[in-house]
């Protein structure tokens, strides 16, 4: 199957990243034990972006591709190194895009260079236990996972931003005005339908400079999906001026200008949207003898309508002119009736919803309670269920919430289900009330008790330093030799290699001890 070169309507599957997981490490040091939680947080999923590109004017990469996804974030480390952000995808999408739900729901509407959307979220990176340590927690075992990002299905719409739509039959000479007015080049047939896709061009009319859209042929009906006309009358909903281009020339039965004119008048109407839009007429083919008498015999009626009209002949330009002037005024007015455009550029971003933190309601048939919320269902997607510690973290949030506050009023009792969390991703827990949860350490939920006081070990260490500085100041006079000889294994918090060197400094001191009261014995004998 061939892929068109120009597509203005695809649905696209974007994915953003996962966040990285927080970690959970301990400060490893020599001669400084316990020293302190240092995991760092994990880094943040890349999200995907829809950003108005100048240089894009058409929707075909996504219609070959559909699917775009985020890298994830990397997860932290201990020393506190932070995982790396996941790369944001940016994706270029023409000016006049359109981003709708798959059920209709429009969520931008993006206009003018650098526009951007955020279409899929990257999830949060969790922290590491080095953020999540406080004055009550100051050892935090644990750490928070990373988020899931965004998965979203969207609907791209490509509305042609343009100052002027020609709008008509099929063959009246649309592809053909835009060709004699501009440099563009569009395919020109004989024979309806030869316009497929909008083309674009752009119009000078003296200092006047605007864009004029060709439209493909409209056909009774078309507002209700006959034809082409249906899926490209989005086209010309941004335009300033609508131009009717009439076929003076044809010969199908039936057909003359004022009832071609009523017939798109009435698709326009049945589209909506449209009726503030000024109008012009534009006679063509009038290089044909037959078609400048139609020209002539309908022009006046179109005038006491309060139309502009002109005749117009793309194959010998006469009338050209007078046409693109008075396109170029039209425009000009539009212009300066509009406000003055905002340079900044303008990011949208989904919206954050409001309303009460949580609610709670009973499951039917008595089966528990349902506990809905944006803060307690990102608390347990945050939340390792495998580490007790977690788990009571996860409890105590969901207390200072007032979850189990509010399941109390409720009349919940002791070990009703609790769900938090819709699909598949809902927790089920059996409702305990003021149960202390949390690490297997018989202390406050995240403490460390021997960072609060001083271990025996370390006690029975600084009284003995004391000792030994006591002795080398003077302040005892007891024997050195018997320094240290006392000392158990246990009373020490040193290790083997360095135990062994301080016993044989003590060893060594007692020798010297022994050699120089032996020397002074010998003297006092010899005296």
């Amino acid at each position: 199957m061939a892929i068109p070169s120009f597509v203005d309507r695809v649905t696209v599957h974007v994915t953003a990243g996962r966040g990285g997981n927080g970690c959970a490490s301990v400060h490893r040091e020599k001669f400084k034990p316990l020293g302190g939680p240092d995991g760092g947080n994990g880094g943040d999923g890349g999200s995907v972006i829809l950003r108005v590109d100048p240089d894009v004017t058409t929707l075909v990469d996504y219609h070959r591709s559909s699917h775009r996804t985020a890298t994830n974030g990397a997860q932290g480390k201990g020393d506190h190194q932070a995982g790396a952000n996941g790369g944001d995808v940016v994706l270029g999408v023409p000016d006049g895009t359109v981003i709708s739900t798959a059920s209709g729901e429009v969520l931008a509407d993006l206009v003018g260079p650098g526009a951007e959307f955020v279409a899929a979220q990257g999830g949060k990176g969790g922290l590491g236990n080095a953020a999540l340590a406080s004055s009550s927690r100051k050892a935090p075992g644990f750490a928070l996972l990373g988020e899931e990002g965004e998965e979203r299905t969207l609907v791209l719409e490509l509305k042609v931003v343009a100052d002027v739509g020609l709008v008509g039959f099929p063959s009246a000479g649309k592809s053909s005005l835009v060709a004699s007015i501009s440099r563009a080049r569009p395919k020109i047939a004989d024979y309806p339908f030869t316009t497929l896709i909008p083309n674009l061009g752009v119009v000078v009319a003296g200092d006047t400079t605007f864009t004029v859209a060709d439209v493909p042929g409209l056909i009774e009906g078309a507002s209700e999906g006959r034809g082409l006309g249906h899926d490209f009358l989005r086209h010309v909903e941004r335009c300033a001026a609508l131009v009717h281009v009439i076929d003076c020339a044809t010969y199908e039965p039936g057909r003359d200008p004022l009832s071609d004119l009523d017939t798109i008048e009435g698709e326009l109407a049945a589209h909506g949207g449209l009726e503030d839009r000024p109008r012009l007429v534009a006679l063509n083919k009038i290089d044909v003898p037959d078609a400048r008498e139609i020209a002539e015999m309908v022009q006046a009626e179109l005038v006491e309508r309060g139309y502009r009209v002109f005749p117009i002949s793309t194959a010998s330009h006469e009338g050209l002119e007078a046409l693109k002037f008075a396109m170029a005024e039209i425009v000009v007015r539009r212009r300066a009736e509009r406000a003055k455009p905002d340079t900044t550029r303008i990011v949208i971003r989904p919206q954050v919803q409001g309303g009460p933190e949580f609610k709670v309601k009973k499951l039917p048939d008595d089966s528990g309670w349902l506990v809905q919320g944006q803060k307690p269902e990102r608390w347990v997607r945050q939340t390792d269920f495998a580490n007790a510690e977690a788990t009571g973290y996860l409890a105590d949030r969901l207390n200072r919430l007032g979850v189990e506050e509010e399941l109390l009023k409720l009349g919940a009792n002791p070990g009703d289900a609790v769900v938090i969390g819709d699909g598949p991703n809902a927790i089920v827990f059996d409702f305990a009330p003021d149960v202390q949860a949390g690490a297997e350490i018989l202390a406050r939920r995240g403490e460390d008790h021997r960072l609060e006081e001083d271990r025996p070990a370390a006690q029975r260490r600084r009284a003995k330093d004391t000792e030994y500085h006591a002795f080398r100041e003077g302040e005892r006079t007891e024997d050195w030799s018997e320094y240290g000889q006392n000392w158990d294994a246990d009373e020490v918090d040193l290790s083997p290699a360095e135990a062994k060197r301080a016993a044989d400094a003590a060893a060594k001191l007692a020798r010297k001890e022994a050699r120089e009261l032996a020397a002074q014995e010998e003297l006092d004998q010899n005296g």
